[in-house]
C-alpha cells in the first residue's frame, strides 16, 4: 500500500506538472498566432464534454491508441523498445479486413475469428523483430521501423487486389455485418456516432496484461529480462525466448488495436500514402502513462479526447496543430523531469559513497 501511495504521489505529481507545462507552451503558441488561449482551450473542453456524442467520439478516437500505447509499454517493461506498433496495427487491420470480408459465418463465430486473425498477424509481425533480436542481435528499433514500411506497402498491395478492392475506389469492400462490433442501439441516445465495443476489449486487454506482468511466472521472467538480462540469464531464464515472447505479445496488442479499429470504426481498409500514426501516438501514450497498463488507459483517453476536441479549434481560426505541440511538449517535460530525477539520484548515491 505504501509503495502504491508513493508511486501515485511521485509519478502522478510529476505527470500533472508536465501536462500543465505542455498546456502553457500551447498557450504561448496560441498567443503568437493572435488567439486567446483561454478561448481556444474552452472550445476544446466544450468539444470534448459539451454533448454525449462528443464524449463518445473521444472514446472512439482513444481506443486504438490505448492499445498501441499498451503495446509499447509492455515491450518497454520487458527491456525492449517497440517502434513497430504502427506496422503491427496495419497488419492487424489488414487481417481483420480480409477475414471480415471473405469469411461467411454467424457473428458468434465471425467476430472471435476476425479478432484472432488480427491478433495473430500482429503477433507474427512483432515476433519477427523479436526473433531477429534474439537470434542475430539486430536492434529492435531498426527492424520494427523497417517492418512498418513493409506493412504499409503490403497493406496497399492487398487492398488493390481484384476481388477485394471496391471498384472505382482505392478502398476494400466493407467487412460483413457479422464481423462488426458496432453498438447500434446506443446511437438512439447519443446520435450518429460510431460507438462500438472496442473500448471494452481495450479495458479487458489492460486487465489481462496487468495480471500477466504482475501475477504470473511469465510476467516475472519478462520483467526480469527487462531489468537486467544478464542477471536473468544467470538465474536460469531463457533470455532469447523471452525477447521473442515479449515482442510477439506487444505485436498482438497493436494488432488488436488495428483489428478493433476496422471492426468497430473504419469497417474497411484503404490505400495509404503514409502511415496513419496510431502506433506513434501509442509511444506518447505509453510515456505519459509511465509505461503501466492502467496509466495507458488514462493517458490514451486524455490523448484521444485532445485529438478529437482539438479539431474544434478551427471554429475560432486557431491552428489544430497546437494539440500536437501540447502533446509533444508534455513528452518533452516528462523526459526532462525523469532526467532530473535520475541526476539527483546519482548525486545522492555519490554523496553517500563519499561519506
Amino acid at each position: 500500500m505504501n509503495k502504491l501511495k508513493n508511486l501515485f504521489n511521485d509519478t502522478f505529481k510529476f505527470t500533472m506538472i508536465a501536462i500543465l507545462l505542455g498546456f502553457l507552451v500551447g498557450s504561448i503558441i496560441l498567443m503568437f498566432a493572435g488567439i486567446n488561449p483561454i478561448e481556444a482551450y474552452s472550445v476544446v473542453f466544450v468539444g470534448i464534454f459539451g454533448k454525449p456524442s462528443s464524449v463518445a467520439w473521444s472514446v472512439v478516437t482513444a481506443t486504438p491508441i490505448i492499445l498501441t500505447g499498451l503495446s509499447v509499454a509492455f515491450a518497454f517493461r520487458t527491456g525492449l523498445f517497440n517502434i513497430g506498433a504502427e506496422g503491427q496495427f496495419m497488419v492487424g487491420a489488414l487481417a481483420a479486413a480480409v477475414v471480415g470480408y471473405f469469411v461467411k459465418a454467424p457473428a458468434i463465430v465471425h467476430i472471435p475469428l476476425t479478432i484472432m486473425a488480427g491478433m495473430l498477424a500482429g503477433a507474427i509481425w512483432g515476433g519477427c523483430a523479436g526473433f531477429l533480436k534474439a537470434k542475430y542481435g539486430v536492434n529492435e528499433v531498426i527492424t520494427t521501423i523497417m517492418l512498418n514500411w513493409i506493412a504499409l506497402y503490403l497493406s496497399n498491395y492487398v487492398t488493390m487486389l481484384e476481388g477485394f478492392r471496391k471498384p472505382h475506389t482505392e478502398a476494400s469492400y466493407k467487412i460483413q455485418e457479422t464481423a462488426m462490433i458496432k453498438i447500434d442501439w446506443l446511437r438512439s441516445f447519443i446520435g450518429p456516432v460510431k460507438v462500438n465495443w472496442g473500448i471494452v476489449f481495450a479495458i479487458i486487454a489492460i486487465l489481462i496484461i496487468a495480471y500477466v506482468l504482475n501475477k504470473t511466472t511469465l510476467g516475472f521472467e519478462l520483467r526480469a529480462v527487462g531489468f537486467n538480462k544478464f542477471a536473468a540469464e544467470y538465474g536460469g531464464i531463457n533470455v532469447n525466448s523471452s525477447m521473442i515472447k515479449s515482442m510477439a505479445i506487444a505485436g498482438l496488442l497493436a494488432g488488436l488495436a488495428g483489428t478493433l479499429h476496422v471492426m468497430g470504426y473504419a469497417q474497411k481498409i484503404t490505400v495509404l500514402a503514409a502511415s496513419e500514426g496510431y502506433g506513434f501516438d501509442g509511444i506518447s501514450v505509453s510515456l505519459i502513462g509511465n509505461n503501466t497498463p492502467l496509466g495507458c488507459l488514462f493517458a490514451g483517453l486524455f490523448f484521444g479526447a485532445l485529438k478529437y476536441g482539438g479539431r474544434k479549434m478551427n471554429s475560432i481560426g486557431a491552428p489544430t496543430e497546437v494539440v500536437n505541440i501540447v502533446m509533444g511538449s508534455i513528452i518533452y517535460f516528462i523526459a526532462a523531469i525523469n532526467l532530473i530525477k535520475m541526476t539527483m539520484f546519482k548525486f545522492k548515491t555519490v554523496k553517500r559513497g563519499e561519506n
